[in-house]
């Protein structure tokens, strides 16, 4: 994430609820700052990672980490549903078909591309279906179609060799 959305999110949130700014408890010690709550509720979404995990980088106990990423993830939606997660319309369909076009791709919206994550906690029962190939481990798999201004248009986690590119653009 650029530290420009970073900030842009980390400002919103801060409008939006009290709990997100710095207060001074009884004994007059400040208490974590914005950045605090906010990077460590960003590093839990993006590596995936408990909030355990960033107690140590971040100085946040768990509860406050996991209750500061409820607060944000709400904040988010809310603020940012209409213009980020939402089906695109037909002005949004335009403007990557007019791009293509320019660079000579008539028809293209944007590049369609699949990546393999190993399942380490895969559930036993479900392994045979997630593996692939040769490999010995189960495999999930994201495909996404983004334009070139990386907004997503599409995006499918599933089982390798369950959903084909027609599929994808048909959706």
């Amino acid at each position: 994430m650029g530290r420009h959305v970073f900030l842009r999110i980390v400002d919103v949130v801060s409008n939006c609820d009290p709990y997100f700014q710095q207060r001074i408890d009884a004994v007059e010690r400040k208490g974590l700052s914005l950045l605090q709550k906010c990077t460590a509720a960003m590093r839990m979404l993006a590596y995936d990672v408990s909030a355990y995990a960033v107690d140590d980088n971040v100085r946040i106990r768990k509860s406050t980490a996991v209750e500061g990423l409820k607060k944000i993830i709400s904040i988010v939606v809310t603020i940012f549903e209409g213009e980020y997660l939402r089906k695109p319309n037909s002005n949004d369909i335009q403007r990557p078909l007019q791009m293509g076009e320019a660079r000579g791709f008539p028809g293209m919206m944007g590049s369609i591309d699949c990546m393999h994550w190993q399942w380490k906690k895969c559930p036993k029962a479900w392994k045979r279906l997630f593996m692939s190939g040769h490999r010995e481990v189960a495999i999930i798999i994201l495909e996404a179609v983004a334009s070139s201004n990386l907004w997503i248009w599409h995006a499918f986690f599933g089982v390798s060799g369950s959903n084909n590119d027609i599929n994808v653009l048909d959706r």
